[in-house]
């Protein structure tokens, strides 16, 4: 049982879209299909930004309602700013707090045709495994 198919589980927290405009992810929960995920890796992959600033924040929750940024020090790595210069790259960060839920927002500045991207967190190391899929 101790293998990736068992003990991971990605979900979509910005579903891959092209955005000119700021943006909240939906909130993943830790606790999903009773396994009781301990860690969490956000992973944000990017592709072609023509123009504006696409600033990441990573959130979290207890009750899937009121979401604050999470402190850096609760952070592996860093959240990017992603403009044209830097584009078409996966940024990875690790989440290190203990809220139930953990979503990533976007604000997007100066923005006309904007960028495409999506963010992702993937769940680890659960209480109750193998991980159930539906």
């Amino acid at each position: 049982m101790s293998n990736p198919y068992n003990n991971l589980l990605t979900k979509h927290s910005l579903t891959p879209a092209a955005r000119t405009a700021s943006a909240n992810g939906t909130g993943v929960d830790r606790a999903v299909s009773g396994s009781l995920f301990q860690d969490a890796l956000i992973v944000i992959s990017t592709g072609t930004v023509t123009d504006g600033t696409h600033t990441f924040e990573v959130q979290d929750s207890a009750d899937n309602s009121t979401f604050a940024a999470v402190a850096d020090a609760y952070l592996q790595g860093a959240e990017p700013a992603v403009t044209s210069s830097n584009d078409e790259t996966v940024y990875e960060i690790g989440y290190l707090g203990d809220k139930r839920y953990v979503r990533v927002i976007t604000t997007v500045a100066s923005a006309t045709t904007g960028g495409l991207y999506s963010a992702a967190v993937v769940l680890a190391n659960p209480r109750v495994a193998p991980v159930v899929r539906s």
